[in-house]
């Protein structure tokens, strides 16, 4: 009985030191996304500097794109901005998905649509825009359900409205000849 209270804690000991050891050896950029190879979700959100114009799963289908989440307020997005822009002019279809902060009411904001418009046309003004549009996703629901953790994330999106690849982080000249180049021309063809 003695011997099996002691190996009890050593055996959770042990388990838990292997969790914790691969972890620290773990890149969270790669983590596999459980939206892969599955359709776009269901939505249907507003564009954002067309609001009377409603894009859904079907009418973004027909051409192989990038789906890039991004925001004003993320550096990072911004300082991908000029890359994606050389890409829009290669012949790269890019759709931006707009990543709202929630605005919070405790604090005097109030979601403000004609300052984020000018904002938003401000920024790529400045920085380029490599965007065919964004869609404005105001309560987040599609982010939610591309299980979208932070901005910037990009999605490569086929034809037919399949997600074919995730990728956590900035879209630079070596992620792109890395990770996607090759698929988005595979999807081109």
């Amino acid at each position: 009985m003695r011997k099996l209270a002691f190996f009890i804690p050593f055996a959770l000991f042990i388990s838990l030191s292997v969790f914790l050891f691969h972890g620290l050896f773990s890149n969270p950029m790669e983590r596999e996304s459980s939206v892969l190879n599955q359709p776009l979700p269901a939505f249907a959100l507003p564009d954002l500097q067309q609001p009377e114009k409603i894009w859904t799963p079907d009418s973004i289908k027909g051409k192989p794109m990038l789906l890039n989440v991004w925001g004003t307020w993320c550096v990072t997005c911004n300082a991908e901005l000029a890359y994606l822009t050389e890409l829009r002019e290669q012949g790269v279809m890019i759709v931006g998905l707009y990543y709202q902060q929630p605005a919070d009411a405790a604090f005097g904001e109030v979601f403000n649509l004609a300052a984020l418009q000018q904002e938003v046309a401000l920024k790529l003004e400045q920085q380029g825009n490599p965007y065919q549009w964004n869609i404005l996703d105001k309560d987040r629901t599609l982010i939610f359900d591309l299980g979208v953790t932070g901005a910037p994330e990009t999605f490569l999106i086929d034809a037919q409205g399949v997600i074919r690849y995730h990728h956590i982080g900035d879209i630079n000249p070596q992620v792109w000849q890395q990770k996607l180049a090759a698929a988005y021309q595979s999807l081109q063809e």
